[in-house]
């Protein structure tokens, strides 16, 4: 269940980092509520998870999924660059998140 808990958490982390860049620096209401609805939904399911996994995969399993999950929408949705750079990047952190979920002990 704490792995599950902490796929929603980096889920709601890629949502509210979005929303942070819809917010203009919290100056539209709709997005700035759901970055702090989403940012607040994600710390607390993070922390429910990292009561049984270690905190170091924890952590960085969610923000992996985070800057993965942002960098991909990024780049499909927000028409960011797509650079054959970043996406080897985006695939060095994919597998350092499947790298610290195999070395868990707690699969």
């Amino acid at each position: 269940m704490a792995w599950v808990l902490l796929l929603v958490a980096g889920a709601l982390e890629v949502v509210w980092s979005i929303a942070l860049k819809f917010s203009d620096g919290f100056t539209r209401l709709w997005p700035s509520v759901l970055t702090v609805v989403g940012v607040t939904a994600s710390m607390v399911l993070l922390a429910q998870a990292a009561k049984s996994l270690p905190i170091g995969t924890a952590y960085g399993v969610w923000v992996g999924i985070g800057a993965v999950g942002a960098a991909v929408v990024g780049m499909a949705v927000l028409h960011e660059p797509v650079t054959a750079a970043r996406i080897f990047f985006v695939c060095l952190l994919v597998v350092a998140v499947v790298g610290l979920e195999a070395t868990s002990g707690d699969g």
